[in-house]
């Protein structure tokens, strides 16, 4: 097959040619090799490549004869992108920051380390902003990541390069990483699928903040069925992350497959904060209507969010606090000023309020358990906006993601967060001017699979993965 055929299989398709014999992963890296040269000027969603790499590793897979495991997520060889938060041995990590430029990697994060266990080749890690803390991808080592549907537009963030990179068909799968939206708000600006597992479904490197559910990492694709082959993939115990849980392999993959309509389901324009474009609003509404036609009984509601706006706050500020307030203390001049005002909201902080966002956060779970009760899920615009400008960093209001009003335009996602509930982002449809809009599909608790069912049905009804991949175009 021509480099131009196969970037356009889906992962699920590339992966069974592997196994099959019929495509070989050196074939693959060098469509994506192709691909990458083609448009990484116009999106710069992948500024660190490992060609050679991946190359060396599809000969040694090829000329040794390597065979596929049993596992039913064994990748095959397929080529991915890994975000630039976490360690791929021998290749630079610089978590956006200049401080970390010429860092180089010595061993590689317990999830890389598995998924090379199950088959994935290394292609080149995803642009990201600085520890991945904006909803934007632009830092001052490699700069702002584009959109595939506009130049001149985010890709979102912060997994905002590895959405673009999937959506441009730079790679048929990436990693990504969500503590306020990364898997999300990329995925609704990029036209592509990423998912919010539920915390301890995909394995995360030992850190002081091992114990907070609020940092998980996930899979993002071109569709709902290459969401949860990667998903499957990514999905393990391990002893080192006391949140995780073991696996049922293939259990993702099966639950598409089985797809079944819901029986009740519900949608909410927001979570009581308003914030979206009417554009967005029609849009989200029009694909919500399908499961109308599905049989299922539709209903517009959401459950008591509360003061989720200050709830977040709390606890993202907390969770930075324990992870980083001495590199913050030490380097204020030398990084972001997000993560001063993160450390400097927590420490306002007293331990009563802190009590108090528990408090909140365990009745929020409480009403959710009760909501599920009486619908299956919960849909609702994955952002309130469509992609903006790239050098807006975030929106005007970009400081104000630690201070006590997070910005609005995607509190749909960094509200969701405290839940822990699995959340799927899918593409909804396209504004007048071509730019892409998402729905979230949000489950009951620990039901990635009927996330992955719900959406794999909508995906259908709407019929948009043939849109993909996107030749990148210019300004709109």
């Amino acid at each position: 097959m021509a480099s131009t055929e196969l970037i356009t299989l889906s992962a699920v398709n590339a992966v069974a040619a592997l196994r099959k014999g019929e495509i070989k992963s050196s074939e693959l890296v060098e469509a994506a090799a192709t691909r990458i040269e083609a448009v990484e000027p116009k999106l710069n969603a992948l500024p660190i490549l490992a060609l050679d790499q991946a190359r060396d590793a599809a000969r040694k897979r090829e000329s040794a004869g390597v065979k596929p495991s049993d596992h039913p997520a064994d990748l095959a060889g397929l080529p991915i992108a890994i975000k630039d938060l976490i360690d791929v041995k021998g290749l630079h990590t610089t978590y956006g920051c200049p401080l970390y430029k010429d860092n180089i990697a010595t061993k590689s994060d317990p999830l890389v380390t598995l998924l090379e266990s199950r088959g994935a080749t290394f292609i080149a890690k995803s642009n990201s902003p600085e520890f991945g803390m904006l909803p934007v991808s632009d830092n001052r080592v490699f700069g702002a990541t584009a959109t595939p549907y506009a130049h001149n537009r985010t890709s979102g963030g912060s997994s905002g390069g590895a959405a673009a990179a999937v959506g441009a068909g730079e790679v048929w799968l990436a990693h990504g990483s969500d503590v306020g939206g990364s898997l999300r708000i990329p995925a609704a600006f990029c036209g592509v699928v990423g998912i919010r597992p539920s915390p301890g479904r995909v394995p995360r490197a030992p850190s002081k903040r091992g114990f907070s559910p609020l940092s998980v990492q996930g899979p993002m694709a071109r569709s709902v069925g290459d969401v949860a082959l990667f998903l499957d993939a990514m999905a393990a115990h391990a002893p080192n992350d006391p949140l995780t849980q073991q696996e049922i392999p293939g259990q993702f993959q099966q639950a598409v497959r089985e797809a079944r309509p819901p029986k009740r389901i519900a949608f909410a324009t927001d979570l009581g904060l308003g914030g979206v474009d009417p554009e967005v609003e029609a849009i989200a509404r029009a694909a919500f209507q399908k499961f109308a036609s599905m049989g299922a009984a539709i209903e517009e509601t959401r459950p008591d969010f509360g003061r989720i706006d200050v709830l977040f706050q709390r606890l993202i500020s907390f969770n930075y606090l324990t992870e980083r307030a001495e590199f913050a203390d030490a380097n204020r001049d030398k990084i972001e000023p997000v993560h001063g005002i993160l450390v400097d909201a927590a420490r306002k902080m007293t331990i009563e309020q802190l009590a108090e966002a528990q408090r909140w956060r365990a009745d929020l779970y409480t009403r959710m358990a009760t909501f599920f009760e009486d619908f299956d899920a919960l849909v609702t615009p994955t952002v309130g906006v469509v992609p903006f400008a790239k050098d807006l960093r975030g929106g005007a209001d970009v400081d104000e993601w630690a201070g006590s009003n997070p910005p609005r335009w995607f509190h749909q996602c960094w509200g969701t967060v405290p839940l822990s509930n699995p959340i799927l982002a899918i593409p909804a449809g396209f504004t007048k001017a071509g730019l892409p809009v998402s729905v979230q599909i949000i489950a009951p608790q620990r039901r990635e699979d009927l996330a992955l069912a719900y959406g794999k049905l909508l995906e259908d009804a709407l019929g948009l993965p043939t849109h993909l991949p996107k030749d990148p175009v210019g300004d709109v």
